[in-house]
């Protein structure tokens, strides 16, 4: 289970690389890279949503 909470943090990293490739694609050629920009913000949704599915779950094992 401990795998899947540092899995989430792979999908800042894809973030992170996907908005790289959208700024150098727009400094090079004054375009935007609309494929990269929907897969960053695709990955920071899926970072917050993973987050939120992992609090609940943990606050359903452990009740107070």
């Amino acid at each position: 289970m401990k795998f899947f909470k540092f899995f989430q943090y792979a999908y800042l990293l894809f973030a992170i690389i996907f908005i790289y490739d959208v700024i150098k694609t727009y400094m090079e050629s004054n375009t935007i890279n609309y494929i990269s920009l929907f897969l960053a913000v695709l990955a920071l949704f899926m970072f917050f949503f993973r987050r939120r599915y992992f609090k609940k779950f943990d606050n359903k094992d452990n009740p107070k």
